[in-house]
């Protein structure tokens, strides 16, 4: 039975809590379970949508897992963000010793001023294949929370 006077999680709360994203497996892909506690205000875009809409309405006290599954994380995989670059875009966007691998993680200007990235799948002389898919997009993954204090 909760008690009435404990506050809990609003769409605008300040709180400090441990939380870990981590992949079906369980390995982690961050968390602040053995260093010091998050503190950040819902609504201010420092967790993910879904991640907030996970804590709403917990309690201060509360300890609880999600498994969400792709469609209610990081969205499933577009292929139609696995895109060609020409090199030229490619080298507007690098310095000039800028030396790429496979894996990498590529910052682009957008266009209005913003940045996104995506990973580098092939390079050639005169293209290179880029996934601007969210790296964890269409997996399903785990957040754990621990709700330390709600300000």
């Amino acid at each position: 039975m909760s008690d009435p006077q404990q506050l809990a999680v609003t769409e605008a709360a300040y709180l400090t809590l441990h939380y870990r994203l981590a992949s079906v497996d369980g390995a982690d892909i961050v968390s602040t379970f053995q260093d010091n506690p998050a503190t950040l205000q819902l609504g201010t875009g420092q967790l993910a949508p879904f991640l907030e809409a996970c804590l709403i309405g917990l309690q201060e006290g509360a300890h609880q897992t999600f498994d969400l599954p792709p469609e209610h994380a990081f969205g499933p995989r577009n292929p139609d963000l696995v895109q060609t670059v020409s090199r030229a875009t490619l080298d507007e966007n690098s310095s000039n010793d800028e030396r790429y691998r496979v894996g990498d993680l590529v910052e682009f200007a957008a266009p209005g001023g913003g940045r996104f990235a995506g990973v580098l799948r092939e390079i050639g002389d005169e293209v290179a294949l880029f996934d601007f898919n969210h790296p964890l997009a269409g997996q399903s993954v785990k957040f754990e929370v621990k709700i330390i204090g709600i300000l």
